[in-house]
């Protein structure tokens, strides 16, 4: 009973809702702003993504994750490589849903917005189970 009132309790998944969202609106104001200039949208959309995941980055490892950050060295290097991997993933998926919506002449905003979503899903999973696996763990023992 415990471990599952302790985890309803822990505010972490807030946490990184709100850093998200600010991500998010970075991301695509960046986005809009280049599609606005006659930046390709796909284009437009890869380099508001990139810089949302740098200002995720900064505010996950300082807001969410502070516990599970690697110590300095090659662990919290390989935990950077990690968290830079899963937002290539979500890139790849993003620049992918825009650039077939670009291609198949949808309102690439909604597609940005539907890539948003399918992006959040991928990189929330990868980066809870995996890159920061020590501080979103739930071990039972923990809570002895």
């Amino acid at each position: 009973m415990y471990p599952i009132l302790a985890r309803f309790m822990d505010l972490r998944p807030l946490r990184y809702l709100g850093v998200s969202v600010a991500a998010l609106l970075v991301d695509v104001s960046v986005f809009w702003m280049l599609a606005q200039s006659h930046v390709a949208d796909a284009l437009a959309s890869a380099i508001g993504y990139s810089v949302g995941i740098l200002v995720h980055w900064l505010m996950s490892s300082r807001l969410v994750f502070e516990d599970g950050v690697a110590e300095r060295g090659r662990a919290r290097s390989k935990q950077k490589g990690l968290f830079a991997l899963s937002a290539l993933l979500g890139l790849g998926v993003t620049t992918a849903i825009v650039g077939v919506a670009d291609w198949l002449a949808l309102d690439t905003l909604l597609a940005k917005l539907f890539a948003v979503a399918v992006s959040f899903t991928l990189t929330y999973v990868l980066r809870a189970k995996i890159v920061f696996r020590r501080a979103t763990a739930f071990e039972p023992e923990s809570f002895a």
